[in-house]
């Protein structure tokens, strides 16, 4: 069977035969592996590409002090919570987080263009979120360091190119892949809950590019298929639909709430919530605002939307979003 190669693998191709150094050769990998035709006739071409691949990686990391070269996979939490956004090559990722944070990630029509983490800011009305976006993950090339980056994150965004009609396959075995790291994606009404060596993210599974033919199939196909399995919407990047409403569901993915901070005798500043965990007390608002708060406590003042206006409450009142408080010491 003839592998009828494209000219974008036949391009990479080239660019590996000229590489100089083993990371060159790596982004070159990457990208063949990425664009060859996925049939019977390549097989064997695809695995010993990533065979070369996985050999240039081992010799790196073999290397004296090779883990203290280039940018490390840490992110500093910041905001209101951090989202790791991760995804199959050309999804859509990068330009998916442009239109959701106003900056301007690489973007490029072609696989691996992001190589390293790198942190964005989404404004969510009056509170801004991290976005991480990710280099590419492919079910057989799991990269352990994104794995570990995504254990630590607050919740996972991944995004699907509902363009490509393999995405529920992509995303099925993405879904395995990461589990078989201990890494388990769930939905964001899941209960939230802890096990020795077990990691559970709540994630949301985004479908990119819905503005593009055969769009609207994939995702009704994937809502039918993971249902009660994944939390889904669909977006279009380039299009903008969706991405207002897209903003609103990753913050609610992140399981907080806004309280705003009153002084007696003044107003409160909307513009400025502290940010809480869902369930948070009086109490653990006052030690968010100063520490001395806890000792010298003596009682709070709530308000609340259509429901409370200045009531008394003690130090285990729990808080909802937008709540008002006027802490007594």
């Amino acid at each position: 069977m003839p592998a009828n190669l494209t000219p974008q693998y036949i391009e990479a191709e080239r660019k590996f035969r000229a590489a100089k150094t083993a990371q060159e050769k790596i982004k070159c990998l990457e990208e063949m592996i990425a664009t060859i035709p996925k049939h019977k006739g390549t097989e064997k071409m695809q695995a010993m590409l990533k065979t070369k691949m996985a050999k240039l990686r081992a010799a790196l990391e073999s290397r004296p002090g090779a883990t203290r070269h280039g940018p490390g996979f840490h992110v500093e939490k910041s905001g209101a919570g951090q989202v790791i956004v991760i995804g199959p090559p050309n999804s859509g990722k990068s330009c998916l987080i442009a239109a959701l944070t106003g900056a301007q990630p690489e973007v490029a029509d072609y696989p691996y263009t992001t190589r390293f983490p790198a942190p964005y800011m989404m404004k969510h009305e009056n509170v801004r979120v991290q976005l991480v976006d990710t280099p590419p993950l492919s079910p057989d090339d799991i990269n352990a360091e994104l794995v570990e980056l995504a254990k630590t994150a607050d919740c996972i965004m991944l995004v699907l190119d509902l363009a490509n009609r393999d995405a529920a396959s992509a995303l099925e075995a993405l879904l395995s892949g990461l589990q078989g790291k201990r890494l388990e994606l769930a939905p964001e009404n899941a209960s939230p809950f802890q096990e020795p060596g077990r990691f559970v993210k709540k994630t949301l599974v985004v479908g990119n590019k819905s503005d593009l033919p055969a769009a609207e199939e994939n995702a009704a196909f994937l809502r039918e298929y993971f249902a009660d399995k994944i939390s889904f919407v669909v977006a279009s990047a380039v299009r903008g639909d969706g991405v207002d409403a897209l903003r609103t569901r990753v913050f609610l993915l992140l399981d907080v709430i806004r309280v705003y901070s009153k002084i007696p005798g003044k107003k409160a500043d909307l513009s400025d919530p502290f940010v809480l965990k869902k369930a948070s007390t009086v109490m653990e608002m006052a030690r968010t605002v100063h520490k001395d708060f806890v000792e010298k406590f003596r009682y709070a003042r709530v308000w609340r939307k259509g429901a409370l206006q200045g009531q008394m409450v003690n130090r285990d009142f729990v808080l909802e979003d937008e709540d008002i408080v006027e802490l007594h010491i």
